[in-house]
């Protein structure tokens, strides 16, 4: 059983940090019109607590506050509910980001999908992106967590593959989570090993899609992240 929380201001900060990730599919890199598909209210999360992986060297990271490496512009400098994302370091697709609202601190790597499809093609939404958190404060290490870019059809579930590995995700507006907590550690295994993930779901008109996200960079911004918030 999943018990929510709100986590609006959270993902405020992660909506700003978005803006500086890399943006394969040109459509994500778009703000879009309104509609019906667009994305619901801000999603709340499942917090959980993990056993911490041992953080290993991220070599190769850019320097705080830098462009990322394939050219984007720094982190943007807009503050999300009194709080600034610090970037950490950019490894791959993947950013490393802290911040601390209300005082409470928040590490995150985050990317948006190297390639995104829809069928029948969406007429807009919102940029979706995979972020994976540890909040200390509340004893939870390394949550993943999905913002799709549309409201989830209600009472159906997601899917995220990685290689050979399947994973069913729980959603809940525009958010999905691992549906079996005790799976995520294992969904990170996969996610640490593997080239790419491909995250399918359907939104609450029918529109199916398919974003996949690039993993180079993911085990590096991940151990960045697990050394700022130990």
């Amino acid at each position: 059983m999943h018990i929510f929380r709100s986590t609006r201001l959270f993902l405020g900060l992660l909506a700003a940090a978005a803006v500086a990730l890399p943006a394969a599919a040109q459509q994500d890199s778009q703000a879009p019109a309104p509609s019906t598909d667009q994305a619901a209210p801000a999603p709340a999360a499942a917090p959980k607590k993990h056993k911490k992986p041992k953080p290993a060297a991220a070599p190769n990271a850019a320097a705080p506050g830098a462009p990322a490496a394939t050219g984007t512009a720094a982190p943007a400098a807009a503050v999300a509910g009194g709080a600034k994302p610090t970037l950490l370091g950019q490894y791959g697709e993947w950013g490393a980001y802290s911040a601390a609202p209300g005082g409470k601190k928040v590490c995150f790597a985050i990317a948006r999908p190297s390639s995104s499809e829809t069928n029948p093609q969406a007429k807009s939404r919102n940029p979706p992106y995979m972020f994976i958190s540890s909040r200390p404060a509340d004893k939870v290490s390394n949550e993943v967590s999905i913002v799709i870019g549309y409201p989830f059809k209600p009472n159906t579930e997601a899917t995220a593959v990685v290689g050979s590995a399947s994973f069913a995700l729980y959603t809940q507006q525009d958010g999905a989570w691992i549906k079996n907590v005790s799976e995520e550690a294992r969904l990170i295994d996969a996610l640490r090993s593997g080239q790419s993930a491909v995250v399918k779901g359907v939104s609450v008109k029918g529109t199916q899609s398919t974003d996949t996200f690039s993993l180079k960079g993911f085990s590096q911004a991940l151990d960045r992240t697990d050394q700022e918030c130990k």
